[in-house]
């Protein structure tokens, strides 16, 4: 692709191709996101072009991984490719927490603070600016949420949901960061919902108006609501309070 000289692949997905890559004129090291398009008559999809109008309209920010450059260019076959060039980060959060796994060690109190307070600042400006963000996973906190960091109300079908589905997410990482593991790793979304009942306890009218309203609530035992203290046994009274 003009202009730039790809290194490696560094990751794939439903979305497409990542690379890292070299800025030719400036030898600045960059992401290439190499997006698979679903082209219409008109050209680029219109959920495309709100994706990069989101993201440039979020790059600003300290706390958000800046998006560089647009590039669009063609295969061999004609076909239309678009190239989103992002700033390249050397390592992410699941590494991250990976190499502490790996040395059996915790994560200092403080480097979590610090890490929660970015991520915080992060969704907190998504927010303002009337964006969602819907965590992927720790690999990129991409759009789309996987599974086990997904919000109850999501897995159970509600349609009208908010922000409370990122601080879920977030909630999640901070309690992954907390005890090197994800907090609940279910195998499908029924499942999910399971691990997080039997944990947590089974939302009622109570605590969650309409809940019993929503799919497939009534498959699930009522499990009795339990205190955070036994998943994070390990976390101060500050750090349950703020992940309640």
């Amino acid at each position: 692709m003009d202009g730039y000289e790809k290194l490696e692949k560094v990751g794939e997905g439903t979305y497409g191709k990542v690379y890292k890559a070299k800025d030719i004129s400036t030898g600045q090291l960059v992401a290439l996101k190499k997006l698979k398009l679903e082209c219409d008559e008109e050209g680029i999809s219109g959920n495309t072009l709100r994706e990069i109008s989101l993201l440039k309209a979020l790059s600003n920010n300290l706390y958000i991984v800046r998006l560089l450059d647009v590039k669009q260019t063609e295969n061999k076959k004609g076909k239309p490719l678009l190239y989103l060039v992002f700033q390249y980060m050397t390592s992410d959060l699941k590494k991250y927490i990976a190499g502490y796994c790996c040395s059996n060690k915790q994560i200092p109190p403080q480097i979590i603070k610090r890490f929660m307070y970015q991520i915080c600042k992060g969704v907190a400006y998504c927010h303002s600016r009337g964006v969602m963000h819907r965590f992927s996973n720790l690999c990129g906190l991409d759009i789309i949420m996987t599974l086990w960091y997904r919000a109850p109300e999501v897995l159970l079908g509600d349609t009208h949901y908010s922000t409370a589905v990122d601080m879920w997410s977030v909630g999640c990482i901070f309690a992954e960061m907390c005890r090197l593991k994800t907090p609940f790793m279910g195998d499908s979304e029924i499942n999910q919902l399971h691990v997080i009942f039997e944990c947590l306890g089974t939302p009622d009218e109570n605590i969650w108006p309409g809940v019993t309203k929503l799919k497939d609530w009534h498959i699930y035992p009522q499990w009795k609501n339990t205190e955070l203290k036994h998943l994070v046994p390990d976390l101060e009274p500050s750090g349950l309070d703020l992940l309640s």
